[in-house]
């Protein structure tokens, strides 16, 4: 099911922190799709566990390709404590594979067939800001909800100043200063 566009410029609902993941691979030897088809069901294995565990911490996900070789995943999660959480929980799958992984290391038996590869980002409040226009709840937005971009200012300056009532919030347009900034082109 394809979701539908949201008309008009919107941004992301997200307040306070967020943490983002990339994770992902690498099939060095298309040949050996015994070695690498393995590593790529399990990805979508842990997202299938995660999808029906929204406690875990999963807000939203993306799947990407950077080229034939490379596949990773854009992930949100909740919080830094709920990722370490997930990666570090005997019961979680991602704990059964990366155990299969490392025997596999100590034994000897990676031939350096398909590569693994991930990068968290802890953002705080005040450096993330996101648009969209004309689409359906995306990335950030998908995670965390839409708003109607006036909610949190036109300009990139201004949604970048945001913060949530616990972070002492400005108001869109608002600049240091006290007045407000004007443009009607988002940027």
């Amino acid at each position: 099911m394809f979701a539908k566009p949201t008309p008009g410029y919107t941004t992301a609902a997200v307040t306070g922190d967020t943490v983002v993941l990339l994770i992902g691979m690498r099939i060095n030897r298309f040949w050996a799709v015994h070695h690498w088809m393995p590593v790529m069901a399990a990805m979508f294995r842990m997202l299938h566990d995660l999808a029906k565990e929204p406690e875990r911490g999963l807000r939203g996900r993306i799947l990407l390709t950077a080229s034939p070789r490379t596949y990773y995943i854009v992930q949100y999660w909740e919080s830094k404590e709920k990722l370490y959480a997930y990666a570090s929980a005997p019961d979680a799958f991602h704990h059964k594979v990366w155990g299969m992984v490392n025997r596999k290391i100590r034994a000897g038996k990676v031939r350096g067939h398909v590569g693994l590869w991930h990068e968290t980002y802890m953002v705080p409040e005040g450096s993330y800001e996101a648009i969209y226009f004309d689409m359906p709840p995306f990335g950030l937005a998908g995670a965390h909800g839409s708003l109607p971009l006036e909610s949190r200012g036109r300009r990139a300056s201004d949604r970048l100043a945001y913060r949530s009532a616990a972070g002492g919030q400005k108001a869109p347009g608002e600049t240091p200063g006290g007045g407000t900034a004007s443009g009607s082109a988002p940027q």
